[in-house]
């Protein structure tokens, strides 16, 4: 998902979007101001430093801290 279709789908969540992981644990994403915060299934925050680097099979965004799930 690219940070356009983090936008609209936290626009769609009223303010937040849940989105699950590979192995199935709930990710919460957030907007403030043009930033978007990821929360893991424990509450720890990280912020995307670094959006959208498109790969051949998928796209990347660099976070400030490591999530655990």
């Amino acid at each position: 998902m690219t940070t356009a279709d983090l936008r609209e789908a936290v626009k769609e969540g009223g303010g937040q979007a849940t989105l699950n992981t590979v192995q199935g644990e709930p990710l919460r994403i957030t907007e403030k101001g043009r930033a978007f915060y990821v929360f893991d299934s424990k509450g720890d925050a990280a912020r995307i430093t670094i959006a959208d680097v498109l790969q051949s099979n998928g796209v990347i965004h660099v976070i400030n801290k490591v999530l655990m799930p």
